[in-house]
Formats: structure tokens, sequence, C-alpha cells
């Protein structure tokens, strides 16, 4: 479902939103105070301007009630990302979603208008230490603080046996989402499934539980 999208700063961070934004049809109205930035994001999104996003007159004029999602993506001015985030909720923002750069910077966010933060830095860290410590690991997605989904090498004594049969649901508390092969996902996961093999397997659960299994 296309969405209405509001994308305030266009520094590295949110250059990369634009451009997936793009990819996934969007509708995407971005704002910078850089003229040469908004030139280059141009062909990436469906309109851009040039303003201050902490003007009230200014952003008044871009109609912020029309938007179902509000990304604040300042990174370089935390002080203007906090006075965007309060204006955009007393403007009547439907969903404003902000760049943090410290931990600090989420609890102020939060508190001024903020309906989720996105971290990157720090969820690139996450992501960078799992991933490049343990060989058998592939992805990892963090879904909150204890949950993520990881895609994993398949353990060679699971190969061939079927998902009922390895019942690592109530063994683990873990799912088995789906499998995948050259880079196609089977999600059609079933308890007589066997587990193939030259797949890797995405799975889904408590983060400690995942690597207490895995031994990561």
């Amino acid at each position: 479902m296309m969405k209405s999208v509001l994308l305030i700063g266009l520094g590295r961070f949110g250059r990369h939103v634009a451009e997936k934004l793009d990819e996934l049809h969007h509708q995407v109205m971005a704002v910078d105070m850089d003229e040469k930035r908004v030139e280059k994001i141009l062909p990436y999104v469906t309109n851009a301007q040039i303003g201050d996003s902490t003007d009230e007159e200014f952003m008044e004029s871009l109609g912020i009630r029309n938007f179902d999602v509000c990304i604040v993506a300042i990174g370089e001015n935390f002080q203007s990302s906090l006075e965007t985030t309060s204006l955009l909720k007393e403007l009547g923002a439907k969903l404003v979603v902000a760049r943090a750069g410290r931990d600090v910077h989420a609890k102020f966010l939060l508190k001024n208008g903020a309906d989720e933060v996105v971290y990157p830095e720090k969820q690139l860290a996450a992501w960078s230490a799992i991933r490049y410590t343990a060989d058998h690991i592939l992805d990892y997605v963090e879904l909150d603080e204890e949950h993520a989904i990881f895609e994993i090498s398949i353990p060679t004594g699971w190969i061939g046996k079927t998902v009922g049969q390895l019942d690592i649901r109530n063994r683990h508390n873990i799912n088995i989402m789906a499998f995948k092969y050259d880079g196609v996902m089977n999600m059609n996961i079933r308890s007589d499934t066997r587990i193939p093999e030259n797949n890797t397997m995405l799975v889904l659960g408590n983060i400690k539980d995942i690597q207490k299994c895995f031994h990561i």
C-alpha cells in the first residue's frame, strides 16, 4: 500500500531512506536547508523543498496532517532534530519517526513528540558484532531489546529431519520462519517439512534462546 511520507534531513541517512522509499513506490516529500542536497535527491522523491524544519510557518505550509509518516533524519544538529520533532507533533503529525545518535537523544526525542526512534549506528553496531563474530550467522534483524530474527546456517544434524521431529519451538522456544536457497525464501513451513540441504534458515525468538540453541 502506497504511503505519503515527509522526509526531513537529506544527509547520508536521509538519502538512503529516500532511495529505499522510492524503490517501495511511496510518495515522498523531502525537506532540507541545503540546496545541493535537495537537488541531488530530486530523482528519488515526488517533491522536495528547501526550508527550515524548525520554522512553524514553513512547516504549516507543507500540510503535516496529510502525511502518513513523518521521518526526521537530521543527524548533525540534535537541537534542530528535537525542535522539528516537537513541531511535527504540535502540527498534528500522525506518526513521527526520529533518528537518534545517542541513547540520551532517543529519550529526549520520545519525550518530545517522537512515536518511534531509529538508532542506525547502534543497530548497525549490534548487527556487525553478531554477524562477524559467528561463522554461521548470515544476517540479523533486531525486533526489540529481547527478540530478533537470525538467518543462520542449518546444523548438520538437523538436515533430513522434519520440523516436528526437531520440535525446537517447545525445546528451545524458537520458531523457524523460512528456509532460504539462492536468495529465494520458502515460508511454507509445516511440522512435516523436512530440513533441506544447502539452505539457510530464518529463525525468530528471544535472542538469549537463539544464542543458547546455536552456541552463538
